[in-house]
């Protein structure tokens, strides 16, 4: 075991999450070391609990989020319950929770009110549209937020309705925003001492990941036309996705690359060809060179040996990889991007690994996600001193409650 001070060694969290976007990031600050207590909710816990696929009624889903969190099950509807959580959060330093703008202002569990017992609280809300605006109080999922967002305009093809992308993008993406902003919040207390409340937004997070199309439409006061672009690239020719002997390739190619693309298919004249001669040429005559770089590819027997050519020549290609391809890839395997971790009840799972690396070592992966209410009594000793008939008197009127699974 590494002797190495964890990053965030000391620093205690009150997370008040369930279902992704709250959980993807309190997941991140436990994999940094943060003592991590997850409040769920009598009878059930998370709702991950219970999604699909389980096996001996560990869910998959709640085991990736939820590693090495303690497990505080009380019911917070309960006067006796929010009381505890409020007093819970005079002893941590950063409240992370993803409930509905209102939600924990109805049971005097919001910022202002933590916040008048822990001035240096850092409090964390995940919503999808904001604590703010006309839309903050109604609810949203993930796709409602890629709707917003213009996500989804930008994703299918242009004749066709479009389309959302095929995981929680807009959940993970707030996650780690909050993360993100937690982080310089902590810094920013260590220099003033001040708390701060944080609203992380879904629909503000994937907004901000727009690069082209707003800056465009806004320049051309709407000429641009932002539209979705199915499998090419609106900007640059050749680049999008080609059929391969066995499946889909990318190609992307600037300017820099495309007499690599050209050598690499031993056909180095297209250089001279009028067609093909600079970007607009090429976007032009776009389905003319995506027609002869596919039959180029025909030739060959597999996938692979299209990428091995290309990559012989540095030319930017990739293959599209399904989530089951990723599972035994070399780089994802050495890099660990995906990581092999045991469960006492489901057994062996893999699971995305932490998403940056960084030259001082970062805490050792040792991680198991709790049964519902497994901390509820070591919470309740050592973080607020309760004695044994205390606890007795809330598991008998069901304040708190656990399960073994």
């Amino acid at each position: 075991m590494s002797t190495e001070l964890r990053w965030l060694e000391g620093v205690k969290v009150l997370d008040m999450t369930r279902y992704l976007a709250g959980p993807s990031c309190t997941r991140l600050l436990t994999e940094l070391g943060a003592d991590v207590i997850k409040v769920e909710t009598p009878p059930y816990g998370d709702p991950n609990r219970s999604t699909r696929p389980r096996i001996n009624k560990r869910a998959g889903t709640h085991i990736q989020q939820n590693r090495g969190k303690r497990s505080f099950c009380v019911d917070m509807n309960h006067p006796e319950g929010a009381e505890l959580i409020r007093e819970l959060a005079t002893k941590v330093d950063i409240v992370v929770e993803n409930f509905s703008p209102g939600v924990l202002k109805r049971r005097n569990l919001d910022y202002e009110t933590l916040s008048e017992s822990n001035p240096s609280l850092i409090m964390a809300s995940v919503s999808g549209f904001g604590q703010t605006g006309p839309l903050s109080e109604q609810p949203c999922f993930d796709l409602i937020a890629q709707g917003y967002a213009g996500l989804m305009h930008m994703t299918g093809e242009p004749d066709r309705p479009p389309m959302f992308v095929g995981f929680g993008l807009a959940d993970t993406n707030a996650g780690a925003h909050a993360f993100a902003a937690i982080g310089h919040a902590l810094f920013n207390r260590e220099r003033t001492g001040r708390g701060t409340h944080l609203d992380i937004s879904m629909v503000d997070a994937l907004f901000h990941m727009q690069d082209l199309p707003v800056h465009a439409e806004s320049m051309t006061n709407g000429e641009y036309g932002a539209i979705r672009q199915g499998t090419n690239f609106q900007m640059l020719s050749p680049a999008g996705s080609f059929q391969g002997p066995q499946g889909w390739i990318v190609i992307l190619c600037a300017e820099a690359q495309i007499g690599n693309l050209y050598e690499a298919m031993g056909k180095s004249e297209l250089s001279e060809d009028p067609r093909f001669q600079g970007n607009p040429a090429r976007l032009e005559n776009r389905s003319e060179l995506t027609s002869i770089i596919e039959e180029w590819m025909s030739s060959f027997s597999s996938d692979e040996e299209v990428l091995e050519a290309l990559q012989k020549h540095r030319v930017p290609c990739g293959p599209v990889l399904t989530p089951n391809e990723t599972l035994s890839h070399p780089h994802f395997v050495e890099r660990g991007t995906i990581r092999t971790v045991q469960d006492p009840l489901l057994g062996e799972v893999q699971i995305p690994g932490f998403p940056f690396k960084s030259s001082d070592p970062l805490p050792e992966d040792s991680y198991q996600a709790a049964a519902l209410g497994e901390h509820n009594r070591e919470v309740l000793v050592e973080e607020l001193g309760k004695s044994e008939e205390e606890i007795a008197n809330l598991e008998s009127s069901g304040v708190i409650a656990s399960k073994p699974h």
